[in-house]
């Protein structure tokens, strides 16, 4: 009866959240803040109490929790900045994975397959830039949030 429940709570709320997906990233992006803020007043915490016998371990501690802590505050009151991380973090790995192909490209010359390995990787990196340009969309974050709620509450339903 339990899994019942939730497995039709978990396709409601991803019916709602198709509806309107920005309440997803919402969720998703205050989850992430709340993270990264708990990490960063430990970090804070941490430089303090180490400064007195580490103070360059302490300085870092410090230096970073002061990032995490502006990190979390943008991602707890803007979600849209959960796109954007996203979206810079796609483009990074695909520009990544193009220089890659590239060096394989050129340094496999003699290996039969050498050269469809380095226009693997080039089309595979291009995919990766391409699939940032549209997660980067609050719309479309929040409506994979949404589709994998219903997947998942149907995939428990059937499961008995």
């Amino acid at each position: 009866m339990k899994t019942k429940f939730v497995s039709l709570l978990a396709i409601l709320l991803g019916l709602i959240i198709i509806i309107f997906p920005i309440l997803g990233l919402i969720g998703v992006s205050s989850l992430i803040g709340l993270s990264v803020l708990l990490m960063s007043i430990y970090l804070l915490v941490v430089g303090v109490t180490i400064i007195d016998y580490n103070s360059t371990g302490a300085i870092l501690d410090l230096i970073l929790g002061i990032l995490l802590l502006l990190l979390s505050i943008g991602l707890i009151f803007n979600p849209a900045l959960l796109g954007f991380l996203t979206e810079i973090t796609l483009y990074i790995a695909g520009i990544m994975l193009i220089v890659v192909a590239l060096a394989s490209l050129i340094n496999n010359r003699s290996s039969r397959y050498g050269f469809y390995i380095g226009i693997a990787g080039i089309v595979l990196g291009l995919l990766y830039i391409i699939i940032g340009t549209y997660i980067s969309n609050p719309i479309v974050l929040g409506t994979l949030i949404g589709i994998w709620l219903v997947i998942s509450g149907v995939l428990k339903l059937m499961d008995r």
